[in-house]
C-alpha cells in the first residue's frame, strides 16, 4: 500500500492569505488614488500629485499582478505529492529514488524542525541529497517510517 504525502495545507493557505492581502491592499490604494476626493486633494501640491498619490495610482496594478502570480503558483503546486511505494520514493513525479540506492536518512531534525534528509546514489553513481520538509508536504511521519522500514 502506498503512503502519500500531499502538498502542505499550510503552504496553500499561506498563498491564499497573501493573495487576499495583495488584492485588498490593491483595492484600497485604487480607491484612494482615483476615487477618494479628500485623499487626492490632500496629496496634490500645486496641481501635481505627491509621492503618496503616485504610489496609490500605480501600486494596484503591481499588487493585482502579484496576486495573479501567486494564484498561478498555487495552481502549479496543487497536485504535488510524495509517494512511498513498495519499491521507491517518488517526489512530485520528478525524482524517483529506489530504496536500495538510499545510503542514509538523517532524521535528527524531524521532531523539532520538521524535515529529514535522504542521501542516495543516482544511476551514474553520484551521491546526492534530498530534503523533505513538513512545510512542503503533509503526512511525512508515516512516510518516514516506511522509508526506515524499507532500508533496514
Amino acid at each position: 500500500m502506498d503512503i502519500v504525502g500531499p502538498v502542505s495545507g499550510h503552504k496553500k493557505n499561506t498563498l491564499i492569505l497573501y493573495m487576499v492581502m495583495l488584492v485588498g491592499f490593491g483595492l484600497w490604494c485604487l480607491y484612494d488614488g482615483y476615487f477618494n476626493k479628500d485623499f487626492i486633494a490632500k496629496h496634490t501640491e500645486n496641481g501635481r500629485p505627491n509621492g503618496n498619490l503616485v504610489f496609490n495610482r500605480y501600486a494596484p496594478l503591481a499588487m493585482i499582478l502579484g496576486a495573479v502570480a501567486l494564484g498561478v503558483w498555487l495552481h502549479r503546486i496543487r497536485g504535488r505529492k510524495v509517494v512511498a511505494t513498495d519499491t521507491e520514493l517518488n517526489v512530485d513525479g520528478r525524482l524517483k529514488v529506489h530504496y536500495d540506492s538510499i545510503e542514509q536518512i538523517d532524521k535528527t531534525h524531524f521532531e523539532k524542525k520538521g524535515f529529514f534528509v535522504i542521501t542516495y546514489k543516482t544511476d551514474s553513481g553520484i551521491e546526492t541529497t534530498a530534503r523533505l520538509s513538513d512545510r512542503d508536504y503533509d503526512n511525512l511521519g508515516p512516510l518516514l517510517d516506511r522509508l526506515v522500514e524499507k532500508i533496514s
